[in-house]
């Protein structure tokens, strides 16, 4: 059986069970940032003498439901208890082994983009993608612990986040310098994910498991881990939102072809890390009868439409000089020949399409002008060097029939 066929199945279900956990993943992360932010100091005795710092009362399903927060820890161990981390590791895992099917076994054509930058082989490329991962979760941990940590408690989200502004913005800089495009925005998508999951792993998960041990100890709990615990939460939500708009721009070559790309990466990510913060203080807001903040979720959708506006093709002047010559089939058989048969051939047939023939260019003539000319996503990394004149060949043969 083909090789490729069999990477594309891989693909496909690699991707259905990234996005499927993802979404729990995702799901549970904002609900668990919505009950936090939502929670009122409880009036019950009952309630009071048990120790709960915070409940809410919600209706969905027909039923009512009385989420109720004990901060640090309940006064007694419950039985039973539902850990929220398989989640988060089943989509760090699959997302993962997406990446590596996708980019790291085929690096040459993924990673690497000659014109931005000459990597010796692409065993470096790799070797470089996997670092940014792994030296960002590091030096995002260290800020955290360095700038967030002082006298036993937890704090300076405001120091915090500002560093970790700064090193993000060079991560992109530097991603766009040594990548493709394409590449660089999905391994800094990757990076931020990294460190969501780390968090659970390395300190949410852990720190649960050290206040459990305590209570069974009867020993007195530390609510430092708590605080940990709550600190990486929020910052995990926050990442949501860029994490997510830096996966998806892989579908979108105008967003990472032009020159100023890194640019672009660090505005999309900063508009939707805005957009989550006004969610956020939306839940508060409402508990505490305050006017809800969208002042944050305006300047997002501002830095959206100003993306656009800058990003929008120039106008193309008025035609003055005789309609172009009808393009025939031929001709754009011979553009396919010198930039896609490569990959899409007899021999080799990327995502199932051959080009070779008259028959399967005008079969696979929808696919080739959405591609080559609306997206320009094809050849990848336009590893092939089409040039405008071509796609515009292929545009018009399109654009006047196909025949």
């Amino acid at each position: 059986m083909d090789w490729a066929y069999l990477l594309d199945w891989a693909n496909l279900l690699l991707r259905w069970a990234h996005v499927i956990t993802a979404i729990a993943w995702i799901g549970s992360s904002f609900y668990f940032v919505f009950l936090d932010s939502s929670l009122t100091k409880p009036t019950a005795p009952d309630l009071q003498a048990k120790g709960v710092d915070g409940e809410i009362w919600a209706v969905h399903g027909g039923g009512f439901y009385n989420p109720q927060k004990y901060l640090v820890a309940p006064k007694a161990l419950p039985e039973k208890l539902h850990w929220f981390f398989w989640e988060s590791y089943s989509t760090w895992l699959t997302g993962f082994a997406l990446f590596t099917v996708l980019y790291l076994f085929n690096a040459s054509s993924f990673l690497i983009d000659p014109r931005v930058h000459a990597w010796g082989s692409p065993g470096l490329a790799v070797g470089a993608a996997l670092g940014f991962l792994f030296a960002f979760w590091l030096i995002y941990d260290l800020l955290c612990r360095w700038l967030g940590e002082q006298d036993g408690k937890v704090g300076g989200d405001l120091k915090v986040g500002v560093a970790l502004f700064a090193v993000v913005v060079a991560a992109s800089w530097a991603a766009c310098q040594l990548f493709a495009g394409r590449a660089a925005f999905l391994i800094v998508g990757a990076m931020l994910a990294t460190a969501m999951s780390a968090n659970v792993l390395v300190w949410i998960i852990p720190g649960q498991r050290k206040v459990i041990a305590q209570m069974k100890a009867g020993e007195k709990v530390d609510p430092l881990h708590g605080q940990r615990a709550k600190q990486r939460s929020v910052h995990n939500t926050y990442f949501t939102l860029p994490v997510l708009v830096a996966m998806l721009s892989n579908h979108y070559g105008f967003l990472y072809q032009g020159a100023q790309n890194w640019l672009v990466l660090v505005a999309l990510m900063l508009a939707g890390a805005l957009i989550r913060h006004s969610f956020v203080a939306r839940h508060k807001a409402l508990v505490e009868g305050r006017r809800v903040p969208w002042e944050q979720a305006g300047v997002g959708v501002a830095l959206l439409l100003g993306l656009a506006i800058w990003l929008a093709p120039a106008a193309r002047p008025v035609a003055t000089a005789p309609a172009p010559a009808a393009v025939s089939l031929a001709q754009v058989q011979a553009v396919l020949q010198q930039r896609c048969v490569l990959c899409h051939g007899e021999t080799v047939q990327n995502k199932g399409v051959a080009l070779h023939t008259p028959a399967l260019i005008h079969q696979h003539a929808q696919g080739v002008y959405q591609q080559a000319v609306v997206a320009r996503a094809m050849p990848l990394n336009n590893a092939t060097q089409m040039t405008d004149e071509e796609r515009a060949l292929i545009q018009r043969w399109f654009e006047a029939g196909a025949k």
